[in-house]
């Protein structure tokens, strides 16, 4: 009988289970190990319950006095460039093809592909760092959507042993993320981590309206996705990568992405087991470093996976929705589960997300 009862019950968890949408952030408790049963990394579920109006407390203007500094930050001299904003590459834009006839993950809308016209445009050449985005926040007293959640999520690979005592909970359809109280900007991989030796790497933890808000500050915008993706195919039509179709020619790595079993060991066969310094590899025909790979990169537009194949002239996606675009990958991304490291490929999060692969970088108009 009880064996009975047993066996009952394990099909009504397997029935559940395979209901259970990957979309929607579900918290269980943790599991003994990592072992992967999908087939994706599961970012784009790091979504967040409840929400925190950020506008009471942030209040952007703009200070001159370049002396602010913030207590908390990890580097104490500030950069003693002028102007510390990355530098941007004009796009003459025009026309180019956007998507593809033969995706990698058709459920993520990345086809069919279409005729896109775009104005030109300037974007930044690399992913917005932790020190660009420090003299931001001492600038402004800004406080990020995770710094006032007191929590992000963070792959669990990356965690100390102290703090992975400390985790009681994990995400349901992807158990290699956990929400880490005290992980944000600063603190990537939680409370006993710091960005003192990692300046120069892209910032992490950044929720969409965190983005907009530094965009605000520089003068700048976020790209939408149509501009993003022109920039990342550097020129070339019809490619899988911002260089081609071969993802390491002559047998070199041209982005950060996971090399190893997923997601247990990551080799770092590329140098990298976690997020590498902008422009550590070759650039794009633009002159833009890593549009793939690295870190995940927020535009401007709403997700949909319904597109017309009809001629479009600077599209910025859907009126409203629930989740904002993201695009290019990150260093969690390997081709078995994960295919999202190409110019065509798409992904989403609710706008106050925030994660340990997650960042952005600008565009500004050509004739502001």
């Amino acid at each position: 009988m009880a064996s009975l009862l047993n066996s009952s019950v394990v099909l009504f968890l397997l029935i559940l289970a395979a209901h259970c949408d990957i979309g929607d952030i579900v918290l269980e408790q943790r599991p003994q190990s990592l072992e992967s049963q999908d087939t994706d990394c599961g970012c784009q579920g790091l979504k967040r319950e409840i929400a925190v109006d950020v506008s009471d407390e942030n209040k952007l203007e703009h200070q001159d006095d370049t002396n602010i500094y913030s207590k908390t930050a990890n580097e104490s001299p500030h950069a003693t460039e002028p102007d510390v904003r990355t530098k941007l590459v004009l796009l003459q834009g025009g026309w180019f093809m956007m998507g593809t006839d033969d995706p990698g993950i058709p459920q993520d809308g990345e086809g069919p592909q279409r005729r896109v016209k775009l104005d030109p445009f300037y974007i930044e050449e690399h992913e917005v760092t932790n020190q660009q985005f420090q003299r931001f926040a001492n600038q402004t007293g800004y406080i990020t959507e995770a710094e006032r959640f007191g929590d992000s999520f963070v792959f669990e690979g990356l965690l100390s042993e102290e703090v992975k005592s400390t985790l009681s909970h994990a995400v349901a359809a992807a158990p290699w993320w956990s929400p880490v109280k005290g992980a944000d900007w600063k603190h990537p991989e939680g409370p006993d981590s710091t960005i003192e030796h990692r300046m120069n790497h892209p910032v992490l933890h950044v929720s969409w309206a965190d983005a907009q808000a530094y965009c605000h500050w520089a003068k700048r915008r976020l790209p939408t996705e149509a501009e993003w993706e022109l920039a990342c195919r550097g020129g070339l039509q019809d490619r899988l990568y911002p260089w081609g179709n071969k993802l390491m020619p002559k047998g070199q790595h041209y982005a950060n992405l996971w090399q190893g079993d997923f997601p247990n060991h990551n080799t770092a066969e590329d140098g990298y087991a976690n997020t590498s310094p902008v422009k550590s590899f070759p650039a794009n025909g633009f002159g833009l470093y890593d549009m793939v790979g690295n870190a995940w990169e927020w535009t401007a537009d709403w997700w949909s996976v319904h597109h017309t194949i009809e001629d479009r002239y600077n599209p910025k996606g859907p009126e409203s929705g629930t989740d904002r675009v993201k695009k290019g990958g990150s260093y969690m991304c390997h081709k078995s589960y994960c295919y999202r490291y190409r110019c065509a490929a798409r992904s989403q999060n609710t706008p106050d997300s925030s994660a340990s692969n997650l960042g952005f970088r600008c565009v500004s108009d050509a004739d502001p």
